[in-house]
This record gives C-alpha cells, sequence and structure tokens, in this order.
C-alpha cells in the first residue's frame, strides 16, 4: 500500500530537453556563430538597442535558431521574432522563401515582424517602439 502513497505524490518532472526541441539545434551551431560574427551593420545597429533587456526588459538573442531557420534576432517570453531585410529580399525568389518561413513560424506559435535595413537606420525609435508594440503587457 505505501507503494501506491508513494507513486500517487510523485513529482512529474519534465525532461530537461525534450527530444522534439525545436530551439538552437546542434546541427546549427556553428552557422549561428558565424552569423553572430558578421552581423550586417542594421543588425549591429539594432542588437544595440535590444542587448542586455534594453527594451522594456524583455531579453533578446540574435541569430537564433527554431527548426531549421536562423532567425535574426529573438525574444523568447514574447514569442516574438524580429527580421532584419536589406535588398536580397526584393529578389522573388528570396520573398517566396520569406513567405513560406513566416507561414511555418506562425504555425508553431511565433509573431514575426520585419524591418527593412534602411528603417532601423531612418527611424531607429520608430523600429523600437513597434517592437514593443508586440510585447503582451
Amino acid at each position: 500500500m505505501s507503494g501506491r502513497v508513494e507513486e500517487k505524490h510523485k513529482k512529474h518532472q519534465e525532461p530537461k530537453f525534450k527530444m522534439n526541441n525545436i530551439h538552437n539545434r546542434k546541427y546549427l551551431k556553428e552557422r549561428r556563430k558565424k552569423l553572430r560574427k558578421s552581423l550586417t551593420p542594421a543588425e549591429a545597429t539594432l542588437w544595440k538597442c535590444l542587448q542586455t533587456k534594453q527594451l522594456k526588459g524583455r531579453k533578446f538573442s540574435r541569430q537564433h535558431s527554431i527548426e531549421n531557420y536562423i532567425v535574426d534576432f529573438y525574444c523568447a517570453s514574447e514569442r516574438l521574432i524580429v527580421e532584419l531585410d536589406g535588398a536580397i529580399h526584393l529578389d522573388f525568389g528570396q520573398q517566396n522563401y520569406d513567405y513560406e518561413r513566416t507561414k511555418n513560424l506562425e504555425t508553431l506559435g511565433f509573431t514575426i515582424v520585419r524591418f527593412e535595413n534602411k528603417l532601423v537606420f531612418e527611424n531607429i525609435e520608430g523600429v523600437l517602439e513597434e517592437i514593443s508594440s508586440y510585447f503582451k503587457e
């Protein structure tokens, strides 16, 4: 009888790392590291404003992978992805890829907000304001 009581009161513990973890998969680690070392000027400018919880206390990471995608910036507490688009994103093929990628990430429950690189330089305060408008509180 005491065996049953002990079983009932055992705390269910989730494994620390799930097998189906979609974040920062190991096979993308070197690619993420390379991208972090070679930020575009727009990414570097925005990162200066997002790092160390500068935007309303939210923690962002840069070059974070979700499934097979590497996103520019990610805020886990808000499930928010911020993408910066340069001239390459004007290409029709790239636009199709971006569309499919966005749909796949939205299906997983993430919110994606995109900005053109030039907007970061022309109106960083507006960019930060729009990002923070996606925060839950």
